[in-house]
C-alpha cells in the first residue's frame, strides 16, 4: 500500500514535468523552479521511506560546539579532524596562533627573539585586517610587546624557581687511560 502523500508528491512532480523518483527519468525541460521541487519531493519521499533513520549521530547534539557562538565551528572541526595545519582563512589561523602564542614564547630563550615573534604576529594581524578578500572577520587583537615580554620574564623566572636545584654533576669519565 502506498502512502497518499507519496502518491500526491509523485503526481505533482509528473504534472510539473519532473522525473519520477522511482523511474529516474529526466523531464524534457528542467528549470530552476522544477529542480527545486524535484529535490524537495525526492527528499520527502526518502524521509517517508525511512532512508535517513539510521544515520550515525541521528538525534544527538553536535559535539564540541562549546558554550559561545563561533560562526566558524564547522571549518575549525574539519581542520582538527583532518589534522590540517597552515591552511585556512587568515582569521582562523591567527585565532589558533593567538591561543598558542604564550606557550610558543615560553620555548624561546632570548628576549630579543620574543620581541621579534610578537612584532611579526602583530604585523600579520594588521595585514589580515586590511584584506578585502572576504571570509570570516579578523577579531584577533594585537599584543602589547612590552607587556608580553614582561609576562614572559615572569613566567621564565617562575619556571626557573620551580626547577629542582642541580646537585654535583656526575664525575667525568676519561676517554683514555694512562699507561704507566
Amino acid at each position: 500500500m502506498t502512502d497518499p502523500r507519496d502518491a500526491a508528491a509523485r503526481y505533482r512532480a509528473r504534472q510539473d514535468g519532473e522525473p519520477d523518483a522511482e523511474n529516474e527519468q529526466a523531464p524534457t525541460q528542467l528549470t530552476a523552479e522544477n529542480k527545486h521541487q524535484f529535490v524537495e519531493t525526492a527528499i520527502q519521499i526518502a524521509i517517508r521511506r525511512g532512508e535517513f533513520d539510521d544515520l550515525p549521530g541521528a538525534g544527538k547534539p553536535l559535539e564540541n560546539l562549546g558554550t559561545h557562538h563561533d560562526p566558524d565551528w564547522w571549518i575549525r572541526r574539519k581542520i582538527e579532524t583532518e589534522n590540517i595545519t597552515g591552511l585556512g582563512p587568515p582569521a582562523i589561523l591567527l585565532r589558533t596562533e593567538d591561543r598558542e602564542l604564550d606557550a610558543n614564547l615560553d620555548r624561546l630563550g632570548r628576549e630579543s627573539d620574543v620581541g621579534e615573534v610578537l612584532e611579526d604576529f602583530n604585523r600579520r594581524v594588521i595585514a589580515a585586517r586590511r584584506q578585502l578578500m572576504g571570509g570570516p572577520p579578523v577579531v584577533t587583537r594585537t599584543r602589547d610587546v612590552d607587556a608580553e615580554i614582561t609576562a614572559w620574564r615572569e613566567r621564565r623566572a617562575a619556571r626557573i624557581a620551580e626547577a629542582p636545584a642541580e646537585t654535583e654533576p656526575p664525575p667525568r669519565r676519561r676517554l683514555f687511560r694512562r699507561r704507566g
